[in-house]
């Protein structure tokens, strides 16, 4: 006999709707994990103003490699790493190199005419065409086994409030520039819903709590431990939202400012993107929610932009006032600039870290291996090289196994256009084109030797 009911009827039987519904769709034990389709997702970070190449890319190709100073923090996941060198973005036309190396970064094509000047190059507006993570949302929602709530995800960390090409990179279409959100209170509101006269956020993880009492008897212990590993996640966000409501409250009381009472939720200090010394809880706490996105199949397709193309925070807690992109420009003779350069560019790189250590620490739902292992992180910028703007050999780090490549590698792969790369992420996804971006830089199609 056929049944009729679907998921979402059984669980809204239940009484069971919002974060908790989404996430007990996707629990195997209930059956509802479609034959033989492995889960794959997609992580874009983006950090700025490029690196320093002797103490990035490795020395040696294949298996053998040696990690350079400021991948050494990748060292955990080594046997799930993968370096690309040799990956160019030669998109040209209008705007400064910061521009197209923003812009162009996942679209791999030109930028539009525009009035945002840049440097001493011509000025230009937005992107021509859809990145790569948009196209992957697009495909992915369009069929139902593989849809999800959100469909993508933009975080931000510290990225300005003025919408211009050097800060954004994600774009739906041409001239549709995708916001990323880097305020923590505003992804946990669309995420779960208007926190705002919630008290201290209990009623979040409270609800939730109710929701999976309610299914607990009709799951595998798997999956009651999936649950339960859910509400943790939750309960941990809370808390570092309540310390920084607490924290940004005293700030106002100092400041004899006092808060609004229907605004029971602030935002973050007003001086928060001059002074920037939240950057690093900031950035902790937006991996916390992508991952409990992700863990919740809210979406299998994210993007992490760590402040913008011309980033300049002061990182102080590396003991670094100047800012990033001017010591960026500095020649490598200056060796108090170069070491800090390295350490601006190793603090990224933990920060890529951290969000694998989270990911392979979250069982993937279903019991096969972790979120990591369904999960591929690629870290990337603009620049290949700070002070000479180089496009060539954009840094390209991948690390997990959401696309299937063969990892525990580094490659160079000479001088080939980035354009070959994105078709190589949309096949591998299962959606393969023949072009991507600007089809003269698509050359013979995907990269080969991936897998």
């Amino acid at each position: 006999m056929r049944h009729t009911t679907t998921r979402r009827d059984f669980i809204r039987n239940l009484g069971i709707s919002g974060a908790a519904a989404n996430l007990v769709l996707a629990l195997p034990s209930l059956g509802w994990v479609a034959d033989g389709q492995k889960k794959q997702r997609v992580i874009f970070v983006f950090s700025p103003n490029g690196v320093i190449p002797k103490h990035f890319w490795p020395d040696q190709e294949g298996e053998t490699f040696e990690l350079k100073r400021i991948l050494k923090p990748l060292a955990p996941y080594r046997d799930q790493l993968l370096t690309l060198q040799g990956i160019d973005n030669r998109i040209k036309g209008d705007g400064d190199g910061h521009m197209r190396g923003i812009g162009c970064l996942l679209t791999g094509v030109e930028l539009f005419p525009g009035d945002i000047q840049g440097g001493s190059d011509t000025p230009a507006g937005w992107s021509m065409g859809i990145s790569i993570d948009q196209h992957l949302k697009n495909k992915l929602q369009a069929d139902a086994a593989t849809r999800t709530r959100f469909g993508s995800l933009e975080f931000g960390v510290m990225v300005p409030d003025r919408a211009d090409t050097w800060t954004r990179w994600s774009y739906a279409g041409p001239n549709q520039p995708v916001a990323p959100i880097s305020d923590p209170y505003q992804m946990f509101n669309k995420l779960y819903g208007n926190i705002q006269n919630r008290i201290m956020l209990s009623s979040v993880l409270d609800n939730l709590s109710e929701d999976f009492k309610k299914i607990d008897k009709l799951v595998s212990s798997e999956d009651r431990q999936i649950l339960q590993q859910h509400a943790e996640l939750v309960r941990s966000v809370e808390l570092e939202l309540k310390s920084e409501f607490q924290r940004a409250k005293n700030q106002q009381a100092t400041h004899d400012t006092p808060a609004s009472a229907d605004h029971a939720v602030p935002k973050l200090p007003p001086n928060v993107q001059e002074q920037n010394d939240n950057m690093p809880l900031i950035s902790r706490m937006q991996t916390d929610l992508m991952v409990n996105s992700m863990m919740s199949d809210f979406t299998r397709i994210a993007t992490m932009q760590i402040t913008n193309s011309v980033g300049n925070p002061r990182m102080r807690w590396l003991d670094i006032d100047e800012g990033h992109h001017t010591i960026s420009h500095e020649p490598d003779s200056n060796e108090a600039a170069y070491e800090k350069l390295i350490k601006i560019n190793t603090w990224y790189s933990e920060q890529v870290a951290y969000m694998a250590k989270k990911l392979k620490e979250t069982p993937e739902p279903g019991g096969d291996g972790s979120m990591l292992d369904h999960t591929t992180i690629i870290w990337t910028n603009e620049l290949g090289k700070g002070n000479s703007h180089t496009r060539n050999s954009i840094p390209f780090v991948m690390i997990g196994g959401g696309l299937g490549f063969n990892t525990g590698r580094s490659l160079n792969y000479g001088n080939q256009p980035h354009n070959r790369l994105l078709l190589s992420i949309t096949e591998a996804m299962g959606h393969p084109e023949k072009t991507f971006g600007n089809p003269d830089y698509c050359g013979d199609g995907s990269l080969t030797g991936l897998t």
